[in-house]
């Protein structure tokens, strides 16, 4: 049966790997838009909206195409998942969330400072009926 899945934490909580364990499923996240075809991670904070529209154009075409998704990404706060919701919703896909919650912050593979980790984590948001692993 065709799912989608919203993976959600903070960064270094291993929203990747656990997102890369469904097998079968088609994984997006917004991260991929800044990788280059020489496989080197370049962010840019001007570009980050440009990603996240990649991301969920991605997710909508493999959806469309009748494949299960897996998008792995912060969402911090509900309305960042409405995007992926509403897709779900118009192909009558049903959606699963799992938060990520580790019990400190971690290193992660993007440099971002724990100062900037502890904010996201300020805004957190629970979602309805969100399994936490």
């Amino acid at each position: 049966m065709q799912k989608l899945m919203l993976v959600r934490g903070l960064p270094g909580s291993g929203k990747t790997t656990y997102a890369k364990s469904y097998e079968g499923f088609y994984h997006v996240e917004a991260d991929m838009f800044f990788v280059g075809t020489d496989g080197v991670y370049r962010f840019s904070p001007s570009k980050l909206g440009e990603a996240h529209t990649w991301c969920q154009r991605q997710a909508a075409l493999a959806l469309e195409r009748g494949d299960s998704v897996v998008v792995s990404n912060t969402f911090t706060r509900k309305w960042e998942m409405e995007a992926y919701l509403d897709m779900a919703a118009k192909l009558s896909v049903p959606v699963d969330v799992v938060s990520l919650q580790p019990a400190k912050l971690f290193p992660n593979l993007h440099g971002v400072p724990n100062e900037a980790i502890s904010k996201m984590h300020s805004r957190w948001e629970k979602f309805p009926g969100e399994r936490v692993v």
